[in-house]
Order: C-alpha cells, then structure tokens, then sequence
C-alpha cells in the first residue's frame, strides 16, 4: 500500500484513532510540541512546525520511494502528512515501550475500595463484639450443625425449634450442664449463636463480592487486588475456625482427652479470637493505605512535608516502638483469650494481689496436675496455657507492661513533638486515652466477677486499643514506590495546570 493510502486510513478510520491514545504523547514529542497532546484529524495544528518536519523528512522518503514517493508526498496536505508520519513513528516507538510496562491495573485504587475495607472492618468489630456476648451467655453450642447455605435461616415454626431443641439435648453440654433449660431458654441462646453465624455470612458477601466487582472493573492496583482476595480467604478460613472450635466442645471423645467440661477448647477459642483480629488489622491497614494514596493525588504538597518528617533519622526509634507496641497488644490480646477460654477470670478477683500475695506460690502457678506425661516435660508449657492461676498472672503481666509502654512511648514523644507528624501525634494521645479505659476495664471486670457488660466491653476495648496503635503504626510508615511515584505524579500535575493553593495543610 502506498504512503498515502496508508495515511489515508488512519486519517479517515477515527475509531482506529481512538485506540491509539495511550500512544499520543510519544506522537507529540515526535511533532515537537507540547500543547498538542491530541493528533485528531480535527485538531487544529501550526504551519511551521509542520513545515519544518515535513522538510526534514522529505530526504528519508525520496530515497527510500524514489520521485514518485516524493510526488505523492507532495500531493498530500502538509497537516495531514506531519501527523500521518508522527502517527506512524510515535505509534511504533510508544507500542515497543508500552509493551514492557504497560498494564491493565491502575497505578492508584480507587477510593471506593478503601470505604469496602473500612465499613467491612466495622461489621468485623461488631462479629468480634458478638462473639463474646455469646461466649459470655454460653450459647456458643446451642447449634450442634454446621451448614454454611442452609443454616442462614432459623427455625420458623415451633415444630422447627423442637426439632434443634431435640438435637441439642443430644449434645454433652445439655446432659452435663443445661438439662434444666426450657424451650425459650434455648431460644434465646440458639438466636445468639445463629446472630453471630449470619453476621459473619454477611461480612463475608459485604467483602467478597465488591472485591470481584473491583478486580473484575480493574478499580484497584495489583498489589491491592492480591491483598483483598487474601482477605477474602481468610474469611472463609475463619468460618472453617469457627466450626472447628465449636465441634471441639460437642465431640465427648476431645472433651475426654482434655479432661473438661462440655466447652470450647481454649487453643482454637484463641485461635479464632486471632484470626478475627488479624482480618479485622488487615482489612484497616488496607484501606487506610488506599486512602492515603488518594490524598496524595489530592494533597501532595502537603504530603511532602509529612514524608519528609517520617524519614528523618530522629523519628527512627519512635517508629520502632510503635511496631513493639503493636505487638505488645496483640499478644496481651491473645492472653486475654486464654483467659476467656479457662474462665480464668474468675481464679482471682483482686487486684494488684492475687489472693495474699501479689503473686501466687510456685508450687500454684507450676502444678504437676496439668502435667500430662508421666516425665512431666511438658509442666511448664502446659501451665503456661492451661492452669487457670498461671494464665491470670499472665495476662496481669502483660496488660502492665503495655499500659506502661504506651505511656512511656507518649512521653517520650513529647520531645520530638516538632518532628512527628501531627496527624501521627494525636494518634498517639488517643491511644494514651484507649489503653488508660482499657485497664479500667479489665481491673473493675476483675473485681466485679467477669459480670457481661463489662467483660464485653474489655474485648471491645482490646480491638479499639489494637485499632489505634495499628492506625499509628501506619502512619509512620515510610513511603514505597508506589507512594513516592504517585507523589511526583501529583506534583507534576499541580505543576502542569499551575493551580495555586491545591494542597491545603494536613491538620
């Protein structure tokens, strides 16, 4: 086909054109012009840059085409040659380039999937809140199936509810503990475990199906998309955990072997504990990071001066004790677990003493009881995690020593006052305020006997402490590539438009 023709088709094809954008800023640095950003055939163009390309190129054509090629190129308008060759150059230098990095997945999540991760974390909140009314009420075993489909609906007629009563009368939890109970009785405990069981059906459709909607319409990053099918997994794992527990308190063969009454090992009990917590971590750390990058686009002025303040040398430590912190709580969290799981709550109902002593005699906390091979190897571990009195002093331990820590770390942070980001700042003192109301909180559930409010709102207050910490935690992280590309984007941008006063201060 001859150069013409050729020219011709792009010039008269324009949905073929459209496919081209992608490659059009390379055409424009080929045409020597910024301003031109557009190569329509409806785009307004000046003479003497076309001029002085079409000239440059007259020598290349002649002889590769000879005169006749030199004729026909005169036989074209200069605009449409100038572009036409732009066209052809720029389309075939940008598409070798675009082929190495170009990608389907956006460089920036839309700020719609940071909203998913931090409303689905506020129903993750609410399960976790649940979980220990039912826990706390003993209703836990009320529902001796597992069926993930079917049993999102409840019984509706009272031949159904005396159908699960029935079932649950062949559970040991009933013959050793509740024969007493009336059929309304039972209702009450069934409905607090099918309420816990659908909500977490519902935080798992909440979750799951905006991820495909996001991944399928590519409205986040890569990286993003791998963290949200993660999520996504761990949620069904969780409803895999939480049967596993459950099944722990109805097999009389496992509850044998542990020797215990019809309940819930402590072992899973903390292991689904953890995995909540873990969900609900990830799903914050995720959407709080999405969001920051939409700031950045919005703000990057000021994101400047924050990221120049999280990478100074001074903040180093600061920033190593928030990760000590975060694990410090989540720790005393999962002792609080074992606790739970052991009612070991109710060993010690005095604090700072712990009966006469502040603490227990050696011979209590390490009891050849708990001991289950006849060399007693396994007396420490095994009193570490199943005695009662053991596993309370623990959890006294390790609650201090992170109340103190974090009042340490907000102290200290009132010398590098003028280094710390302020949003990172009142992170802190929050967080000061949350772990001061959380040792309130388990001192007077202590004393007052593990009674439901206040032992309810202690595992709420856990999660509110871990929330804070987390958020502090991701605020002083340093900024990644993606962070850094997307700065320098911004600013480009804000550059290019010359808007004055875009980015206001973060207060």
């Amino acid at each position: 086909m001859s150069l013409s023709k050729t020219r011709f088709f792009f010039l008269k094809n324009t949905s073929l054109l459209s496919t081209c954008k992608p490659y059009l800023s390379q055409i424009s640095l080929n045409l020597g012009a910024s301003k031109r950003s557009k190569i329509l055939p409806t785009a307004s163009t000046s003479k003497k840059p076309v001029d002085q390309f079409l000239f440059s190129q007259k020598k290349l054509l002649a002889d590769h085409r000879g005169n006749r090629g030199v004729r026909r190129f005169h036989t074209l308008p200069s605009r449409f040659q100038s572009q036409s060759a732009a066209l052809n150059q720029g389309f075939q230098v940008a598409k070798a380039q675009s082929a190495k990095t170009s990608s389907k997945w956006p460089i920036n999540s839309h700020k719609s999937v940071g909203y998913v991760c931090i409303g689905t974390s506020i129903l993750v909140f609410a399960i976790v809140v649940v979980g220990g009314l039912t826990r706390l009420t003993e209703s836990g075993l009320s529902i001796t199936e597992w069926k993930p489909i079917t049993g999102s609906v409840p019984p509706l007629t009272e031949e159904d509810w005396k159908l699960e009563f029935e079932k649950y009368k062949q559970s040991p939890e009933f013959q050793e503990l509740n024969s007493h109970i009336t059929l309304e009785e039972f209702k009450f405990i069934f409905s607090m475990e099918w309420g816990h069981r659908l909500l977490g059906r519902v935080i798992g459709l909440s979750f799951v199906l905006p991820t495909f909607y996001f991944i399928a319409r590519r409205k986040c990053s890569k990286d993003v998309a791998l963290k949200l099918l993660a999520i996504c997994s761990m949620i069904g794992f969780q409803g895999f955990i939480g049967w596993w527990m459950v099944y722990s308190g109805l097999d009389k063969q496992q509850l044998a072997e542990r020797n215990s009454k019809p309940t819930v090992s402590p072992y899973r009990l903390t292991t689904h504990l953890g995995t909540a917590f873990v969900i609900y971590c990830y799903m914050i750390y995720t959407g709080l990071q999405v969001l920051k990058n939409y700031k950045i686009m919005k703000q990057p002025e000021a994101y400047v001066q924050i990221f120049k303040q999280i990478a100074s040398p001074k903040l180093k430590t600061f920033k190593r004790l928030s990760s000590v912190l975060l694990g410090l709580v989540f720790i005393t969290a999962m002792s609080g677990g074992l606790v739970a799981g052991l009612d070991a709550g109710l060993i010690y109902n005095t604090f700072p003493h712990m009966g006469d002593d502040i603490i227990p005699s050696s011979n209590e906390l390490m009891s050849p009881v708990f001991a289950r091979k006849a060399d007693q190897s396994d007396l420490f571990w095994r009193n570490m995690l199943e005695n009662p009195t053991t596993v309370q002093l623990n959890h006294r331990i390790l609650a201090v020593t992170t109340f103190f820590s974090v009042f340490a770390v907000h102290m200290y942070s009132h010398r590098l006052r003028p280094i710390i980001p302020k949003n990172a700042y009142r992170t802190l003192n929050a967080c000061m305020g949350l772990v001061t109301i959380q040792a309130a909180l388990g001192i007077t559930t202590l004393i007052y006997l593990v009674p439901i409010e206040l032992a309810t709102a202690h595992q709420a207050g856990a999660l509110g402490l871990l929330t804070g910490i987390l958020v502090l935690f991701q605020q002083l992280r340093r900024p990644n590539v993606a962070n850094i590309a997307l700065l320098k984007r911004s600013l480009q941008q804000l550059s290019k438009t010359g808007a004055k006063g875009a980015s206001k201060p973060l207060n």
